[in-house]
């Protein structure tokens, strides 16, 4: 049977696969499109699984005040304007500011942590570590240790999230994108307290 080229463009752009691939699925489901998307959702072949965050440019800012004193504005991404407005997203958005306000990250992921921040942290462990007059390899998985678990305290994707603390605020978006489909990022965030003063 013959399939549209534009359909094949546009399934292998929802999607992240090849040309080849995204023909292929549409012959199989005798050219339909929507039967199509959802075999390479099951298959996990969806740009969710395939592409980075540079793809989820769509989704919304959402906000949250607690007793006017602790005010939170975060930007979650997703792929689509359909899945931006609905309730699912709209909730993880409200959940995740929700947290900020509450656990007061620093920063956003590991990644994120300016290089010096971790060396800092680094050379005070190794110092703390020296003390205890450990073989030097001992020392260096003590500290690698260590760094992990205080950045892990301070960035948002790392921490436990405060309604479920069996599940970090990674593993809550992995869930979402399991929900949804589609890759889900958050972007940034900004948290203000009342009476803060700001370095």
């Amino acid at each position: 049977m013959s399939i549209d080229i534009k359909e094949i463009k546009r399934l292998k752009d929802l999607t992240g696969v090849g040309l080849t691939d995204a023909k292929k699925a549409l012959e199989q489901n005798q050219g339909d499109f929507d039967k199509a998307l959802e075999e390479m959702r099951k298959k996990g072949l969806t740009k969710a699984e395939k592409r980075g965050e540079r793809e989820a440019r769509q989704g919304l800012v959402a906000t949250y005040n607690h007793d006017n004193r602790i005010g939170v504005v975060i930007e979650l991404n997703c792929e689509t304007d359909f899945v931006a407005r609905n309730d699912i997203f709209s909730n993880l958005a409200k959940d995740i500011a929700m947290h900020v306000a509450a656990s007061n990250p620093e920063y956003l992921s590991i990644e994120k942590v300016p290089s010096k921040d971790i060396e800092k942290v680094k050379a005070e462990f190794i110092e703390k570590a020296k003390e205890s007059n450990k073989p030097k390899e001992m020392i260096e998985k003590i500290v690698d240790n260590q760094v992990k678990k205080y950045f892990a305290e301070k960035c948002l994707v790392d921490q436990s999230f405060i309604k479920d603390p069996d599940i970090t605020i990674a593993d809550l978006i992995k869930k979402n994108i399991a929900k949804l489909g589609e890759n889900i990022v958050i972007r940034r965030f900004n948290r203000l307290a009342l009476g803060e003063i700001i370095d």
